[in-house]
C-alpha cells in the first residue's frame, strides 16, 4: 500500500503552528525538518562523537511533514483550510505538496529518528534499540507505531514530569501507543483504564502493555461517553479536544482527583485556561517545553 505524504515549507518561527495545523485536522504524527535546530544544539553543551555538516548545506525553509492513508482523500483540504485560517494571523506558510511513499519503506524511515527519552520517574525506549538501564532506573519498552510517539514531544514529556500516581486510579483519555497509562503502572499507579477513538492506536496500546507486564485495561472509546472513574486522569489531545472535554471530564475524576492536560500549543493556553476555569477547576501546577503548554488541575 501507497502512504501520502503532505509536506509544508515554512519558517523555524511557524514550524510549530504549522505542525500544530497538520494535527488539529487530523495528522496522527509529524515530522519538522529544520537546520536551525542543528545550529541550536552545535551551540549547546552536548557533546558530539560525530556531526553531518552537510546539514550546514541545507535551505534555511523548514520542511512540516506528516504522512496519511490513501483513504483520507480530502485531508489536503482540512489542512488548506486550517492553514488559510492561520495565515490570517501571521502564519507563513507555502503550498501544500502531496507525494507518496511506500508502507515497507516508511515503516523502516521514521525508526531510525527515535532514541530512549529518559525522564525523571521512567525511561522509555524502543523496542529495537539495545539498552542498558542503570541500577534502579525504570525501563518501558514501547512499539509506537508510525504515528503514536514514544515520548519523544514535548506534550508527552510534560505529562510524564507532571504525574503523580502512585497508588491511585489512572484514566489516559486518548492514549495513543499507550505510554502514559503503561507508565503511569509501571510507577506505582493502583489501577489503569486506557481509550482512544482509533482502533490502531488502541491495538499498539494493547500490545505495549502485553509487552511490558501491564494489566490496563485498554478499549477504543470516547471517554465522553463512557463511566469509568479515576483519581487521576491523563489527557494528551489538541486544545480543540480538550475544550470539548471540560464541561464532561469531571464525571470520570473521583473526589480531590487530579487531571493532566496537555498538548496545548502556547497560542491557545488562555482559551483552555478559561474554559476550565470555567467548568470550576482551578490550576495547581503547570510545565512548559518549546511552544507547548501543560497543566495540573482539580476541582475549585
Amino acid at each position: 500500500m501507497k502512504y501520502k505524504t503532505i509536506s509544508v515549507t515554512t519558517n523555524h518561527d511557524s514550524a510549530e503552528l504549522v505542525s500544530s495545523a497538520m494535527f488539529d485536522v487530523g495528522a496522527e504524527g509529524v515530522s519538522i525538518l529544520d537546520k536551525q535546530d542543528f545550529l541550536d544544539l552545535v551551540k549547546s553543551d552536548i557533546i558530539w562523537d560525530y556531526v553531518d555538516e552537510t546539514i550546514l548545506l541545507q535551505s534555511d525553509a523548514v520542511k512540516v511533514s506528516t504522512v496519511v492513508t490513501p483513504d483520507d482523500t480530502d485531508y489536503e483540504i482540512r489542512l488548506e483550510n486550517r492553514l488559510g485560517e492561520m495565515k490570517e494571523y501571521g502564519v507563513v506558510c507555502g503550498e501544500i505538496v502531496v507525494g507518496e511513499v511506500d508502507e515497507q519503506d516508511w515503516a523502516n524511515e521514521w525508526k531510525k529518528y527515535y532514541k530512549p527519552i529518559v525522564t525523571s520517574q521512567i525511561t522509555v525506549v524502543p523496542t529495537w534499540i539495545n539498552y542498558t538501564p542503570a541500577d534502579g532506573e525504570k525501563i518501558m519498552r514501547l512499539d509506537p507505531g508510525m504515528a503514536f510517539g514514544t515520548g519523544e514531544h514535548a506534550t508527552t514529556r510534560m505529562c510524564l514530569e507532571l504525574m503523580d500516581v502512585k497508588g491511585k486510579s489512572v484514566i489516559d483519555v486518548g492514549c495513543g501507543s499507550g505510554i502514559l497509562g503503561i507508565a503511569a503502572e509501571l510507577v506505582g499507579a493502583d489501577s489503569v483504564y486506557m481509550c482512544d477513538i482509533d482502533p490502531q492506536a488502541v491495538e499498539f496500546a494493547k500490545k505495549n502493555a502485553l509487552l511490558n507486564g501491564v494489566k490496563a485495561v485498554v478499549e477504543e472509546a470516547d471517554l465522553i461517553e463512557g463511566d469509568h472513574k479515576a483519581d487521576f486522569i491523563f489527557a494528551n489531545i489538541t486544545a480543540d479536544i480538550l475544550m470539548r472535554l471540560s464541561r464532561s471530564i469531571g464525571k470520570h475524576l473521583k473526589d480531590d482527583g487530579i487531571i493532566v492536560l496537555s498538548g496545548i500549543i502556547n497560542t491557545r493556553l488562555d482559551e483552555v485556561i478559561e474554559c476550565y476555569e470555567g467548568a470550576g477547576y482551578v490550576i495547581i501546577d503547570k510545565a512548559e517545553r518549546e511552544d507547548w503548554r501543560a497543566l495540573k488541575l482539580k476541582k475549585a
